[in-house]
């Protein structure tokens, strides 16, 4: 297991390397992951230090919580992990980037991005869909980002392909207390001994 936050206790943010072309996507990123930390969670990210990812994780470890990146040989130098927060694991492909994500994180959440955003969204959807496991996934839909993306899924829904009780499975809020409380965080943190019990120290992952 990694030296870093407990399976239990923290949550993946699925969101871009680049900052989009709205203050606000920043800003929301910061209160997010203050939030996160407040609540006691620890972050797991694609360790990249610019854009949305950057500012979420640096939000996190100003607030005094865990952070840990997890980044694949090929995007070393261009997503620039030497600025990111937290304890940094290098991997060989984006495949083995997301299986570990993913396995270290009790739910997921999703902020402004691109193409790599949207491919983690659906493959963690289709994961729960298969039962390959069964974790909250939240979009945090501030200034109607996800609405197309939105209409989409509903439309998925409409012509057969997709089930109301999957759809559902991915939830959509711009409130990121309610965002928080839908990926199963209390509202008054575990104490830190008992949010990093059973942890063993390890290598990263090259």
């Amino acid at each position: 297991m990694l030296n870093g936050p407990s399976r239990s206790k923290a949550i993946a943010v699925f969101c871009g390397a680049r900052a989009g072309v709205r203050a606000h996507y920043l800003h929301v990123a910061r209160e997010f992951g203050a939030a996160l930390a407040r609540r006691g969670a620890g972050l797991v990210y694609g360790a990249a230090g610019v854009g949305i990812m950057g500012a979420v994780a640096g939000a996190v470890t100003t607030a005094g919580g865990t952070v840990t990146g997890v980044i694949p040989h090929h995007l070393y130098e261009r997503e620039k992990p030497e600025l990111a927060s937290g304890n940094i694991y290098v991997v060989g492909s984006m495949h083995e980037r997301k299986a570990l994500m993913y396995d270290l994180s009790m739910g997921f959440a999703v902020l402004p991005g691109g193409l790599g955003t949207l491919d983690e969204l659906m493959e963690v959807a289709t994961w729960n869909q298969l039962q390959i496991h069964e974790k909250p996934i939240v979009l945090l839909n501030q200034a109607g980002f996800f609405d197309p993306l939105i209409t989409m899924l509903d439309h998925v829904v409409a012509e057969g392909f997709l089930t109301q009780e999957e759809r559902a499975a991915i939830r959509v809020t711009a409130d990121i207390d309610d965002a928080l409380d839908w990926l199963g965080l209390p509202v008054t943190p575990a104490p830190l001994e008992e949010s990093l019990a059973g942890l063993e120290p390890a290598q990263p992952v090259v």
